[in-house]
C-alpha cells in the first residue's frame, strides 16, 4: 500500500516549563554553543546534526496546557562511550534514574531533564 507519509521520524517535541533554562540545559548536555538571544517562546529548535529534529515547547500560547513529565523514556541520545557519558552527566549534577545496563555489546542508562522527563543514553 502506498502512503503519503514518510517512514521516518521528523521531529521530537519535549514539553518544558522554562524555555530558556531548558534550551541552555540541552545545549550544555549536547556540547552545543548556547545563545540566549535566540530563544523565543513558544518553541526553540535545538541545532542537532541528524535528520530528526529536537524542539523544546513551553506552550506559551496554550494557557490550559498542563505539563506532565514522562516517567518512561521518550527517546535516546547516542554516545560511543556510555561510561564517559554517564560520568559527564553525574559531574553535571544530572539525575540518573537507571544505572548503566549492559546486554552484550549494547549499554544504556536513563536520566531526567530539568522538567523530570526520562531520557536515555545508549551506545547504538
Amino acid at each position: 500500500m502506498n502512503s503519503p507519509i514518510y517512514n521516518k521520524v521528523n521531529n521530537v517535541f519535549i514539553h518544558v516549563s522554562n524555555l530558556g533554562k531548558s534550551a541552555e540545559w540541552y545545549s550544555n548536555l549536547l556540547g552545543i554553543p548556547f545563545n540566549p538571544e535566540k530563544v523565543e517562546s513558544p518553541v526553540y529548535n535545538i541545532p542537532v546534526t541528524s535528520e530528526t529534529g529536537l524542539t523544546l515547547d513551553d506552550h506559551t500560547f496554550d494557557p490550559g496546557f498542563e505539563l506532565k513529565p514522562s516517567n518512561h523514556v521518550l527517546f535516546n541520545f547516542l554516545a560511543e562511550d556510555v561510561d564517559e557519558a554517564y560520568t559527564f552527566l553525574k559531574s553535571n549534577g544530572i539525575s540518573i534514574t537507571k544505572e548503566i545496563e549492559r546486554i552484550g555489546d549494547f549499554a544504556y542508562f536513563n536520566f531526567k531533564d530539568p522538567d523530570g522527563n526520562v531520557l536515555m543514553i545508549c551506545n547504538c
